[in-house]
């Protein structure tokens, strides 16, 4: 159970938001919704090769994370990691670049859509094999924990990597060692083209951190507000030495898994019916009914948006490609050593 500091803390997060709060999350989604659906026309002009996995839906899992955390936490997530990035701040030329395969991309044009680096902005990639980075996120929070930072790590992955047994591994060290790291499962409703009932008999994903005694709790997560709330709870109790707390973000792409998918494992009336429960209008509905914007103001948002995204295509497409030579850096050096029983 909490203690008593981290549940005033918590509890503190029980609040009203202010016209900042929703100007920034509604400016945030915008730029990751826009970036997105224009990454989408440019796979399709072949301007962008290889996966492409799209955000599209998905928004408020990161706009209500980071207004919910500190300057200094980590982030890191799977493949489907262009938003994440931009919500913190990264330049969205450097993440257009890096889709190109771009030396100007903000990781070197090495990584593409998979493996999006940007450590200065405490993003930590972009990870290509399933679950693989949920190790990875109770490192970088173990490492906050020993290094007395004050900092946490929150570490998103989809519904499909609850599959893989890192997942219960990292689980079971995390809560043996109260490291302060928020896993949070973005479940989408489908891993590729699986439903997760089809998958697991567990399908209240929030309740696999309940075998580790883990505080666990699902979140409508086309709530921004819902969002930022929760991980506010988990951060208080990762802040006061408690450990990790799983979310569930019940979330929803209305695209497919990646550019290449059918999407023949759902009906158009499905995603209709999300679409309903759209992130960004429910921002903007409120944004209009608090008056913290009129119609006018929004829309200048929105072109401003629009701009940003035209010149980080532009800045893609004006960049050169990295150097063959590029290819042999920032890898491990191999050297001859003698065998140790020589």
């Amino acid at each position: 159970m909490a203690t008593s500091k981290a549940a005033s803390a918590a509890k503190a997060t029980k609040q009203e938001f202010s016209k900042d709060t929703y100007l920034f999350w509604y400016e945030s989604m915008q730029l990751m919704r826009k970036f997105e659906e224009k990454a989408g026309q440019l796979y399709g002009m072949q301007k962008i090769k290889g996966f492409c996995h799209l955000y599209i839906g998905q928004e408020a899992c990161a706009a209500g994370s980071v207004s919910a955390l500190e300057r200094g936490d980590k982030y890191i997530t799977a493949y489907r990691d262009h938003a994440h990035p931009l919500a913190l701040g990264t330049s969205p030329g450097a993440v257009m670049a890096e889709l190109y395969g771009k030396e100007t991309g903000v990781s070197k044009g090495k990584g593409g859509s998979m493996h999006i680096f940007d450590v200065a902005n405490n993003f930590y990639g972009g990870h290509g094999i399933v679950g693989g980075q949920v190790p990875l996120g109770a490192g970088l929070a173990f490492a906050e924990m020993y290094n007395n930072t004050g900092k946490l790590c929150i570490c998103y992955m989809g519904d499909g990597a609850v599959r893989q047994g890192a997942f219960h591994e990292a689980l079971n060290m995390a809560m043996l060692w109260k490291i302060p790291v928020i896993f949070v499962i973005e479940n989408n409703g489908y891993a590729m083209g699986t439903a997760v009932k089809r998958s697991s008999n567990v399908t209240e994903l929030y309740t696999l951190g309940e075998s580790y005694d883990m505080p666990s709790e699902a979140v409508d997560a086309m709530r921004v507000e819902d969002v930022h709330n929760a991980v506010a709870r988990a951060a208080a109790r990762a802040r006061a030495g408690e450990g990790p707390t799983l979310l569930e973000f019940r979330t929803y792409r209305y695209k497919g898994h990646s550019m290449s998918d059918p999407q023949k494992y759902r009906t158009k009336e499905e995603v209709e019916e999300y679409k309903r429960q759209d992130p960004i209008e429910l921002v903007r509905t409120t944004i209009l009914s608090k008056k913290f914007a009129s119609e006018a103001e929004l829309e200048a948002i929105d072109a401003k948006v629009m701009k940003q995204v035209e010149e980080a295509v532009q800045f893609a497409e004006e960049s050169k490609f990295p150097d063959v030579a590029e290819a042999l850096t920032d890898v491990y050096e191999q050297k001859d050593y003698p065998f140790i029983f020589d």
